[in-house]
């Protein structure tokens, strides 16, 4: 194992962490070392491939954070911003990377993550599915070659349980076509609508959301004029692809310079 990435899971006894445990074990040069589970969770105690739903592993779900992060080369991080914060100062005192895929981050907390990436590598992306990363480059080129006559909508749908909206990965989009026209996302974006709106105004990016049953993500950035409508969509039916793209995280990750690194940077999508 002295060859092997030493991985700690945060938040395994969940549904995508259970996915998490599942992909570190299927992966060459990797083995999971620490899982964490929420405070007063049925989980703590329990194996963490059992609750996988693959063979005792023998790493048992823990709540010390601390003790978790501090025997990891690489810490994979699908939690909520208030633990994400804690285990970027964690991972950045044990100079562990930390693959963020957590979503709901404010700009403080995304500023916490950058402190950190003085001392460790961070990746940080919302989505880790290669189909993802390949959209929010598209969606860049597209924005980019369009002019303003095209008005941007992006929508998402998920599950019912999802508890932020817009989804990181449809606010990622929204900023790719940001940057793609040259704007400021913050002062382009229309987040929601009601009541009496009036006209669209010209050169906004717009959002929809919607929540509904078992959907795993599906997100479409519509991109509207008169006379032609272009539309690009993914759609996840599966969500071991953000279990997959998050162990490539952080074999990639691991020993790289200090610094904030995004998915694109993991796959290559700006060479």
């Amino acid at each position: 194992m002295s060859d092997s990435l030493a991985v700690t899971i945060l938040g395994a006894s969940g549904r995508m962490g259970r996915m998490l445990v599942n992909a570190v074990h299927e992966a060459e040069g990797c083995h999971l070392v620490a899982a964490t589970g929420r405070e007063g969770s049925d989980a703590l105690g329990k194996d963490a491939g059992d609750l996988a739903g693959i063979a005792p592993n023998g790493v048992y779900v823990s709540s010390d954070l601390a003790q978790a992060i501090a025997k990891a080369d690489a810490v994979i991080d699908f939690t909520g911003p208030e633990t994400t914060v804690e285990a970027a100062r964690l991972c950045a005192q044990a100079h562990a990377a930390h693959i963020v895929g957590t979503t709901g981050l404010s700009e403080e907390d995304v500023g916490a993550l950058e402190k950190a990436a003085r001392h460790t590598a961070v990746v940080y992306a919302p989505n880790m599915s290669v189909g993802v990363n390949l959209l929010l480059g598209l969606t860049r080129k597209v924005a980019a070659t369009l002019g303003p006559d095209y008005d941007i909508e992006i929508v998402e749908m998920h599950h019912r349980h999802k508890v932020d909206a817009p989804s990181g990965t449809a606010l990622g989009l929204g900023r790719a076509a940001a940057e793609g026209r040259g704007v400021d996302h913050d002062e382009a974006a229309i987040l929601s609508r009601e009541g009496r709106t009036g006209p669209r105004p010209e050169g906004a990016i717009g959002y929809a959301t919607l929540r509904g049953g078992e959907v795993v993500g599906e997100h479409t950035v519509v991109f509207a004029a008169a006379g032609e409508r272009i539309e690009l969509t993914h759609k996840a039916s599966d969500r071991s692809i953000f279990a997959t793209g998050a162990v490539r995280a952080a074999l990639w990750a691991a020993g790289k310079e200090p610094a904030v690194y995004s998915m694109a940077d993991v796959l290559g999508l700006d060479d």
